[in-house]
């Protein structure tokens, strides 16, 4: 049976109460497999095994009927583990992207002490949208390098990418109309220019690059009436002018 634990020490080892072991115990859940001879409770090795079945399939969301169900057809450690670890990786990027972006908030606060709450609730607004979209081309682990990336990079650096599209859009619109060449120098420094303000954005992930053109090419009116992106033409000059010379 190995090293056994009194009532009282496995639930301060499991960070429960007394209590709580004692409900499992009512319902057949966890019970302990020796008594002392003053009846007191003694919990052995697969006890606390079965204990952290319970535990982990109550966190991954199951009832305690459920969980009762689960352990009756002795439901195999490994599977349990794995479906586990993946709710911990859920929740460990749902904290991650969390994290990075109240220290924008943060940052937005520290730096702007008159907003009100008009300011916050179209503030609201506008990522629930932008997330709406984000969160159909990205998955979560990628949605979470995003934020933490803009949280290193810092809200200057992301202002001055935005006032840089602002200036290299129109640029290239003019190159377009005057009818340049994509081969010339002038076009290539153009793509250059445009590659770098996506890298800031991507970081040279190929995953997050493939989204982000996926997510342009499937919502390119709106992003260019919404947000005064490039329309297909534009898009047509940079790439030609990337994969010239």
């Amino acid at each position: 049976m190995g090293q056994l634990h009194k009532i009282g020490q496995l639930a301060e080892a499991a960070g429960l109460t007394v209590r709580t072991l004692h409900h499992y115990d009512r319902l057949g859940l966890v019970s302990p497999s020796a008594r002392t001879e003053a009846g007191h409770r003694l919990y052995g090795e697969a006890d606390v095994v079965r204990l952290y079945r319970v535990l982990a399939l109550r966190q991954i969301g199951l009832s305690l009927e459920a969980i009762g169900r689960v352990l009756a057809g002795d439901a195999p450690l490994e599977p349990l583990l794995a479906r586990h670890r993946e709710h911990l990786d859920d929740r460990i990027t749902a904290l991650r992207t969390l994290r990075a972006q109240l220290g924008t908030v943060l940052t937005a606060v520290r730096g702007d002490r008159r907003a009100d709450v008009t300011d916050f609730l179209d503030l609201i607004r506008k990522v629930t949208t932008v997330d709406e979209t984000m969160q159909r081309y990205f998955d979560q682990t990628q949605l979470a390098e995003l934020a933490e990336r803009r949280e290193r990079l810092g809200e200057d650096t992301i202002a001055g990418a935005e006032q840089a599209w602002q200036v290299l859009i129109p640029r290239v619109r003019a190159a377009v109309a005057a009818g340049m060449d994509p081969g010339t120098p002038e076009a290539r420094e153009l793509a250059r220019e445009w590659m770098g303000l996506l890298e800031q954005f991507h970081g040279g992930d190929s995953g997050l690059r493939d989204s982000l053109y996926r997510m342009y090419e499937e919502n390119a009116a709106r992003i260019e009436q919404e947000f005064c992106g490039p329309d297909q033409e534009l898009i047509d000059f940079i790439t030609r002018a990337n994969t010239t010379g």
